[in-house]
């Protein structure tokens, strides 16, 4: 029997190269490997301020950009958060078993706090519990997760032995599955801070549906040095984030890499083409799919039955176990 891998992302802004060879391409390569359950988080997009009209669409648009990317129905079942009840009920028994010291701990808060002073809430003070509760919910082996979700994925190991420890056998203890190469994509133009929706400027982030022009103005104007020397430096941030971005397309060792390349403008061609060529069709698919609203609207429930039965069947065991009728 196959183990089981768990993982979602949330649907705000645009999908960018980032989020793609951190953990899609990820997703895609090993679906054949595991029982994979992905999820849309559209539910953790509300701690922010949304345009209810505009999540609904966004939601829309990244379960479909997923299906474009190469997730297959016959490995991996996708679905959307906000529609399994168990995820918000299970979030609040862990709420009641996560100790006030844990949730103060998590540097997340903090980050987004300081960048939106005015938009402090519950919820995002609160959300690794109902991260927890995704997690916990489908008896996950693994999960796949950026260097900067390891934090939230621990306090959910943490979580799950003490409640099976007070209270009983209930949840997997899972594992994180971190990639050896992508699992942190830096900003072209700040190659110090994470491509991010939210930290980088838009000369510092490739969108999975930019034009080929588009590709090649950012990498052009990507921050490297003045040394025009190849090589996988990690104290030459800017060099060394693009050699990585191109080590995920090309598949080539590092050796092989540095030996490829007579200069910066050299790399920076061949990176922008290497992009391109693994987006293109991507894009094409998901024009074809958004083409066909009904089609990917029929997709999105595909899956429920089958995912509810295994989030009814943790949650009552809990819900049992904590002494709720």
């Amino acid at each position: 029997m196959k183990k089981r891998a768990f993982s979602g992302i949330q649907p705000t802004g645009k999908l960018h190269l980032g989020n793609y060879l951190g953990a899609i391409k990820n997703w895609v390569k090993n679906q054949e490997r595991y029982e994979n359950i992905y999820c849309v988080v559209n539910s953790h997009a509300i701690t922010i301020q949304n345009n209810p009209e505009e999540l609904k669409q966004k939601t829309f648009e990244l379960f479909a950009m997923l299906l474009a990317s190469g997730l297959d129905s016959n490995h991996s079942k996708l679905f959307i958060q906000s529609r399994i009840d168990y995820h918000p009920a299970l979030a609040w028994i862990l709420d009641c078993n996560i100790p006030m010291g844990d949730m103060n701990r998590m540097t997340q808060f903090k980050d987004k706090s300081k960048k939106n002073p005015k938009n402090i809430n519950v919820g995002l003070f609160n959300y690794p519990a109902l991260m927890a509760a995704d997690i916990l919910l489908y008896q996950s082996d693994f999960v796949p997760v950026g260097e900067d979700q390891k934090q939230h994925l621990e306090l959910t190991r943490d979580v799950a032995i003490r409640f099976n420890e007070k209270y009983g056998e209930c949840f997997k203890i899972p594992e994180p599955l971190i990639p050896e190469v992508g699992a942190r994509i830096m900003s072209l133009d700040d190659p110090y801070s994470k491509m991010s929706k939210s930290n980088s400027s838009e000369n510092g982030i490739i969108y999975m549906l930019d034009s080929k022009d588009m590709i090649i103005k950012k990498i052009k104007r990507a921050t490297t040095d003045s040394l025009n020397e190849i090589a996988f430096d990690r104290e030459r941030g800017g060099l060394y984030n693009l050699l990585c971005i191109y080590e995920c397309l090309s598949n080539k060792s590092r050796s092989e890499i540095e030996k490829s390349f007579q200069g910066y403008g050299d790399l920076k061609n061949a990176l922008a083409e290497a992009i391109f060529a693994e987006l293109e069709p991507i894009q094409q698919e998901y024009t074809r799919l958004t083409s066909e609203g009904g089609y990917i609207h029929g997709l999105m429930t595909q899956n429920e039955e089958y995912i509810k039965d295994i989030a009814r069947t943790t949650y009552e065991k809990a819900k049992s176990l904590v002494g709720l009728i």
